[in-house]
C-alpha cells in the first residue's frame, strides 16, 4: 500500500514530497482548484510577469556599459586578448550532433501533444562566444557596480534583476549567499545563462539569516544554470534549506552542479525536499538536468526528501547521486516523456521512480518515459514505477544489481539488456566519498545503447561507437 502527503507551499512556489510505506510515490498535493492552490497560483505568475526585478527601477545608469557585445567595457577587455572564462571544465557539447543516435524504431511515438523532450544541449555553444549581454559576479564586487568585468556585482541576484535574453553571468570563484529566486526568461534563440567560471567554484551557501527554504528558485524559462557549488553544509539562522535548486520554467538547463548536505538537519515531515526539482506546477516544460553530483540529501531514514526530482517532461542524464533519504531519481504529478539515461544512482532508499499522481495539468500519468544505460546499484529499492504509468514506458540496459527489489514495473512492463552484477567501480564505498568510475572489470563496460546517450560522459569524456557505450554516468 502506498501512502500519500501534501505538498507545502512557499511564496509562491509548490515544493515537492514524497513517503514510502513498502514502496514510495511523492504526497498528495495541494488541490490546484483549492483556495490555497489558486493563491500559490496566483503569487507565481504576478512574480514572474512582473519579472521581479526588485530595486532595477534604481540601476546605475552606467549599467549601460555592460550592454551588447563590442561596445561594453567587458566586450572590449575581451576583445582584446584579456582572459576570458574557459567553459571546457564545464563539459560543453561543442559537437553534440556528431553521434546522434538514430531513432529508437522499437519505441512507440509519442501521442500527439506530448513529443520527445527537445535536447536543449544540440544547440549548446559556450556562453562567451554567443551572449550579447555579458554581467560579472564576485565576492570582491558591489551591487552598486555597473556589473561589468572590472566592477562586477557582489550577488547573483543582483545580476538577475538585469538580465534579458542572451545574457551570460559570468561567476568568480568565491562564496556567495543563497536564498534568491530568478524569474527573467530568455528565448529559445537567446538563453539566459548563469555560469560558475570556475566549475564547483562559485559556492552558494546559507545566509546568516535565511528567510526561505531553497538555495536557488528559477522560475524563468530558456535558463542555464551551470557548473555551481550548492552547499547546504552549514546553517545559521532563520528557516534551514529543504531545496537546492528548484526551477518552475521551460527549457531549462541544470548543468554540471553540485548540490550537497540539502535538508540534512530538518525534521522528516511532508513538508518534503529536493536536491534539484524541475516543476510543471506552473505549466513548466521539457527541461534537463544533466552531469550534476548530487549527494547527501534529506535526514536519514526520511522517505520525504529526494535527489532529481521531476514533475513534468525533459530529460536526466549523466548525473551522479548517492546518499539520499528517499529516492535518487524520482518522477511524479505530470511527469511523462522523461528520458532518464546513463545515471549512476547508490546509497539511497530508492534508486529510480517512475510515476504520476497528484496531477495539476493533466491526468494521463507517466507513459513514454525511457530508462536506459543506468546503473542502480546497493539502494533498498531499484527501478520501481508507482501510481499512474501507462504501457509505452521502456527499460533497457541498465545496471541493477544489489538492491533489496531491483524491479518492480507496472501493467505487465519488462526489461531487457539488464546486467546483474556488481558494477565493479573504481573504489565504492557508502560512506565518505564514494569513487564511482568503472574499473577495467566492470560488466556495465560496453553494454550501454546509443539511444538518447549525449556524446559526452560525466567528465566530458566521448562516448563513441568504437569503444562502445558504456553502462552509467562515466564512460571508462
Amino acid at each position: 500500500m502506498v501512502k500519500f502527503s501534501p505538498f507545502s507551499i512557499r511564496a509562491g512556489a509548490i515544493l515537492c514530497c514524497s513517503v514510502s510505506v513498502l514502496l514510495t510515490a511523492c504526497g498528495g498535493a495541494v488541490d490546484a482548484n483549492s483556495a490555497a492552490g489558486k493563491a500559490a497560483k496566483t503569487a507565481g505568475v504576478m512574480v514572474q510577469n512582473s519579472a521581479a526585478q526588485p530595486g532595477a527601477d534604481a540601476a546605475p545608469a552606467t549599467l549601460a556599459e555592460a550592454g551588447p557585445a563590442g561596445t561594453s567595457p567587458a566586450a572590449t577587455t575581451q576583445a582584446t586578448g584579456a582572459s576570458s572564462p574557459v567553459f571546457d571544465i564545464l563539459g560543453y557539447d561543442t559537437d553534440p550532433l556528431a553521434a546522434e543516435p538514430a531513432a529508437d524504431d522499437a519505441q512507440a511515438p509519442a501521442p500527439e501533444g506530448a513529443a520527445a523532450p527537445t535536447r536543449l544541449l544540440a544547440t549548446m555553444i559556450p556562453a562567451s562566444t554567443t551572449a550579447t549581454y555579458r554581467y560579472y559576479v564576485a565576492p570582491t564586487g558591489s551591487d552598486s557596480n555597473p556589473g561589468t568585468q572590472s566592477a562586477p556585482f557582489r550577488t547573483i541576484g543582483r545580476a538577475a534583476q538585469v538580465a534579458k535574453p542572451s545574457t551570460t553571468v559570468f561567476v568568480a570563484p568565491g562564496t556567495y549567499s543563497g536564498g534568491f529566486q530568478t524569474t527573467v526568461s530568455g528565448t529559445a534563440s537567446a538563453r539566459i545563462q548563469y555560469v560558475s567560471t570556475t566549475f564547483g567554484a562559485a559556492r552558494i551557501v546559507p545566509p546568516a539569516n535565511s528567510t526561505n527554504n531553497t538555495a536557488w528558485d528559477n522560475r524563468g524559462s530558456y535558463v542555464d544554470i551551470v557548473g555551481f557549488n550548492i552547499d547546504g553544509t552549514t546553517s545559521q539562522s532563520g528557516t534551514k534549506w529543504t531545496y537546492g535548486i528548484y526551477s518552475g520554467g521551460s527549457y531549462v538547463l541544470i548543468r554540471k552542479n553540485r548540490v550537497h548536505d540539502i535538508a540534512k538537519s530538518v525534521p522528516c515531515t511532508s513538508d518534503g525536499g529536493s536536491a534539484i526539482g524541475v516543476d510543471s506546477y506552473y505549466g513548466g516544460v521539457k527541461s534537463e538536468v544533466v552531469s550534476n553530483l548530487v549527494y547527501d540529501i534529506g535526514p536519514a531514514g526520511c522517505t520525504f526528501v529526494q535527489g532529481i526530482y521531476i514533475s513534468t517532461s525533459g530529460s536526466v542524464k549523466n548525473n551522479i547521486v548517492y546518499r539520499v533519504s528517499e529516492a535518487a531519481i524520482h518522477l511524479w504529478h505530470d511527469a511523462t516523456n522523461v528520458i532518464i539515461t546513463n545515471n549512476t544512482v547508490t546509497s539511497s532508499n530508492t534508486g529510480i521512480i517512475i510515476g504520476g499522481g497528484d496531477f495539476y495539468h493533466t491526468t494521463a500519468g507517466n507513459d513514454y518515459s525511457a530508462v536506459y544505460s543506468n546503473i542502480v546499484y546497493d539502494n533498498k529499492y531499484g527501478i520501481s514505477e508507482q501510481g499512474k504509468t501507462g504501457t509505452h514506458n521502456t527499460y533497457r540496459n541498465n545496471l541493477v544489481y544489489q538492491n533489496t527489489y531491483n524491479w518492480t514495473l507496472q501493467n505487465g512492463l519488462s526489461h531487457s539488456g539488464t546486467v546483474s552484477s556488481a558494477p565493479l567501480f573504481a573504489g565504492y564505498t557508502r560512506s565518505g566519498t564514494p569513487n564511482l568510475h568503472l574499473s577495467s572489470s566492470s560488466p556495465a563496460i560496453g553494454r550501454g545503447t546509443s539511444t538518447h546517450a549525449l556524446s559526452i560522459d560525466f567528465d566530458g569524456k566521448p562516448r563513441n561507437w568504437s569503444t562502445g557505450y558504456d553502462i552509467g554516468a562515466y564512460q571508462h
